[in-house]
């Protein structure tokens, strides 16, 4: 396998579409976190409490995702900088590690998806159980 300068350089578009995806799944559980804060001080419903825990829990995940994620892009301009300066061995393993912890970022986004769809089906569930009743 030819491994130049330019193999760590394909990874650059694919971590930084990440990244944004990441950032935005983030901002949007922010909002809708302080909007369950608002109703909740407003209602004292249980309920929202754990709207909210399931929420903290996923807020989490997305951070260990964005940490994975910086840590790959890291890397791999690591790799691409020990290439520049000649080091191949050094280069091929920061790049070989990149990939790990991009496909560790990539398994934690699966996890938050799961747990995301989850919480979707209980309120569906919820509403065809209200709809049956009524």
């Amino acid at each position: 396998m030819d491994f130049s300068l330019t193999t760590p350089a394909l990874l650059f578009p694919t971590v930084s579409l990440l990244l944004l995806a990441y950032t935005n799944r983030f901002l949007t559980l922010a909002t809708i976190i302080r909007n369950l804060y608002d109703r909740y001080h407003q209602s004292e419903n249980r309920n929202l409490l754990a709207q909210i825990d399931n929420l903290r829990y996923r807020i989490y995940l997305i951070r260990n995702m964005q940490i994975f994620g910086v840590l790959s892009l890291l890397l791999c301009v690591i790799s691409m900088f020990a290439l520049f300066a000649g080091w191949h061995t050094g280069g091929a393993w920061s790049f070989g590690i990149a990939l790990i912890l991009m496909i560790i970022s990539l398994g934690i986004s699966l996890r938050e998806l799961q747990i995301s769809v989850g919480a979707l089906d209980l309120l569906l569930t919820d509403l065809e159980k209200k709809d049956i009743v009524s």
